[in-house]
């Protein structure tokens, strides 16, 4: 197998070559987006890794075709592998538990495998349900035999028991016989044990990622999220491919609905009652923003107002008593944190926003401050544990700058601050090993596609893993890439970047596309490769200049400068975009008439603002708005925007379907049928309001698609109908 993907590898990366060879570097929709058309321009890192207790690595590699599965022990130092476990001892394992072969193919080729924290043991799904299968002894056990889905699995930290979630109950089974144990009893489509409902992951717990429960430390109890649904309106898309059409509905809290009611409870792994944790607030309006447990048996959780203008973090103990460790306030709204870093002495550490950048600061067992970690004009983005001393911490931040990303370490007396990484560009998904000897990290640069890279502690690179070789990139005709800070007039300096055409001439006049996000923390200026570069440089080169700026609360230079924007999105983003456009009006070779703006989600509803808010733009292509804050979810809007009861003002002004008949410059609206995120409904209720009011919008509707286009057919049709727009009207 390793031969044949060593085969496939080169043959993709030959053919790559080939394609390159005979062409002239310039680039079309179709080879960029095309479902047949298009051409291998930029590849991605493959290598499967994973950090095992002992600190050596494990790579995973997957045949899909045949359905086979090995893996690797590779040692950091010299990057020799060997077979940890035979493929075909996982398939005898498994088959002789008694799973059927053909499905153990199919099971193996999907690569979705869970293990525990030793590495030691992986958890599969076969035919709807668990199996494992222990690396170490090469046995297999069926760990479920009850009809239903199991979802969210994960084992205990002793890896005696598997945890999961089965129509919306939260169950156990034994690692040592398969003997199921039911902890819930009331799970229904309204009422989630154990598992997070669509505002939860996506507003809080991170897109994607829909556990809401955690083992205690002692693997003898489980900590759990309740949320009750059943207030929750229900919001329906309809899928009109098919003859007959398919409704696929979710609970889904606009602004002012009634949340989900949320409750912690802790229960025995082994079965029993569960013990509800006390709410510190007695307010069935609070959130429960993150959990996870100490050290010494403690469920700490962090608590918020619906508002979310405060955090508190609070212990629970097992009896249910509850204890309030911190309190976090600011200025405007408070951003959900990771949950503490344990010290061995009790003490632990904790990132805040309260200066208005992020920062890491030290406490002591009783939560009494200790001292500052960090400090500086830059933000903390991530923390990833201990030094392998014990006495500094590993983080990413950015302290080179603001499109930079670098990990750094630093000592917990706040002293000794080092970058490891040297090289500009974006260190990212970067993963130590337990003994702290070395990490694993994706890097690119605004030139250079991702690759994957081994570093020892001194962030010296030890082995380029992926160095992920792009021949046809090479060779494409790339317009001029620079940065620069633009000044708004109150003195705030922005982020910008530049694509100038690959044939510019400083005597002509060019027109300018403008592509943005601009919302809350969200920085689009990155020193790091992006797919969206091919489509800009083909812009470019068209002879258009493209143009893209972070207005201050998109700068990622800490929350602080994005609390401008509470109870108010949209006044203070525009105007910072319009100060960035006077400047680059000022360059001779721009034509200020001949501008066109885009942006997707966020960056559509900017993009509607802008051009009912203002004449700057000739044409725009708005991507999946959000056309009326009081249509979108409660969890993300009222945390900036504010209760509806208490700010109605700021929801009219800051919504762009007030504004209809005051748009300016011809539009492109583009949105999913099935967007779960953005709805629809935002596009059809402007477009509506556009027709009324005898305003031409030009839509295009992606069916089947959610909240980003993903398929090749849906990319295609955005660049193809994009770029047809674009030629017509800038």
């Amino acid at each position: 197998m390793r031969a044949l993907k060593q085969v496939l590898v080169l043959w993709a990366i030959l053919s790559s070559a080939v394609a390159a060879q005979d062409w002239d570097g310039t680039l079309s929709v179709e080879m960029l987006a095309h479902p047949t058309l298009r051409k291998p321009i930029v590849g991605n890192p493959t290598t499967q890794l994973q950090w095992l207790p002992d600190g050596s690595l494990q790579e995973t590699r997957i045949d899909r075709r045949r359905g086979a599965l090995e893996l690797l022990r590779v040692d950091p130092a010299t990057f020799e592998s060997k077979p940890l476990l035979d493929a075909s001892k996982v398939s005898a394992a498994l088959t002789g538990a008694g799973a059927p072969a053909a499905a153990v193919s199919a099971a193996l080729a999907s690569g979705a495998f869970v293990w525990n924290d030793r590495g030691s043991m992986f958890a599969i799904t076969i035919e709807d349900d668990l199996w494992a299968v222990d690396v170490g002894t090469g046995k297999g056990v069926r760990l479920t035999k009850t009809e239903g889905t199991e979802e969210e699995v994960g084992f205990s930290p002793d890896s005696s028991r598997v945890a999961f979630v089965r129509a919306n109950d939260l169950w156990t089974t034994s690692v040592a016989d398969g003997t199921e144990v039911r902890l819930t009893t009331d799970g229904s489509p309204s009422i989630f044990n154990g598992k997070l409902d669509w505002v939860y992951q996506e507003e809080l717990y991170g897109r994607g990622n829909w556990r809401g429960w955690w083992w205690a430390p002692d693997s003898i109890s489980i900590g759990y999220l309740r949320l009750d649904e059943t207030q929750v309106p229900l919001f329906t898309l309809l899928d009109h491919r098919a003859k007959h059409q398919e409704a696929v509905s979710a609970k889904y809290p606009k602004v002012g609905d009634p949340n989900p009611v949320a409750k912690l409870g802790i229960v025995p792994a082994a079965g029993g009652p569960t013990v509800w944790v006390k709410n510190p607030k007695d307010d069935p309006e609070a959130l429960i923003s993150n959990v996870g447990w100490s050290p010494d048996g403690r469920l700490f959780a962090q608590w918020q107002d619906r508002g979310q203008t405060w955090l508190e973090l609070v212990a629970h103990d097992k009896e249910g008593g509850s204890r309030t460790v911190l309190r976090e306030t600011t200025k405007a709204w408070v951003e959900r944190q990771e949950m503490p870093l344990w010290m061995k002495d009790g003490s632990f550490l904790w990132m805040s926003d309260r200066t208005g950048t992020r920062h890491v600061y030290r406490y002591g067992a009783d939560g009494a401050p200790m001292n500052a970690v960090t400090e500086g004009d830059f933000d903390v983005t991530e923390v990833h544990g201990l030094a392998a001393s014990g006495d500094a911490l590993h983080f990413s931040c950015k302290a080179r700058s603001l499109r930079d990303l670098d990990v750094c370490r630093v000592g917990l007396d706040g002293k000794g601050f080092v970058r490891l990484t040297q090289e500009e560009g974006q260190h990212m998904q970067v993963r130590w090993s337990p003994d702290g000897k070395w990490f694993l990290e994706y890097w690119s640069d605004i030139h250079t596609p991702m690759r994957q890279h081994l570093r020892d502690a001194s962030g010296a690179i030890v082995k380029v893993i992926d160095a992920n070789p792009s021949p046809m990139w090479s060779k494409v005709k790339k317009g001029a890439v620079s940065f620069q800070q633009v000044p708004t007039k109150d003195g705030f300096n922005m982020e910008t970047m530049l694509i100038l055409p690959p044939d510019h001439d400083p005597s002509k006049k060019y027109p300018v596309m403008l592509f943005l996000y601009g919302g809350p923390g969200i920085p689009s200026i990155r020193n790091a490769f992006s797919r969206d570069l091919l489509f800009w440089h083909f812009l470019a080169q068209k002879g258009y200049v493209v143009w893209a700026c972070d207005n201050r609360s998109a700068s990622g230079r800490g929350w602080g400068a994005a609390w401008g924007v509470w109870k108010n999105f949209g006044q203070q983003e525009l105007s910072d975009q319009l100060d960035a456009l006077e400047w680059l009006k000022q360059k001779p070779w721009v034509d200020g008439s001949r501008i066109g703006i885009h942006g997707w989600s966020y960056g559509g509803y900017m993009t509607l603002y802008a051009m009912t808010h203002s004449e700057a733009f000739k044409c725009g292509v708005s991507g999946a708005p959000v056309t009326d804050w009081m249509l979108y979810d409660s969890i993300y809007t009222e945390r900036y925007m504010g209760l509806s009861e208490t700010n109605a003002r700021g929801y009219g002004k800051s919504s762009p379907m007030s504004r209809v008949r005051n748009l300016s410059g011809k539009l492109l609206l583009i949105h999913g049928s099935m967007d779960d995120n953005v709805h629809p409904q935002h596009s059809y209720q402007f477009l509506d309001v556009a027709q009324q009011a005898g305003v031409p919008v030009e839509f295009l509707l992606l069916p089947g698609c959610d909240h980003s286009p993903r398929t090749p057919g849906h990319r295609y049709a955005v660049y193809k109908a994009m770029w047809d727009f674009i030629s017509r009207n800038l």
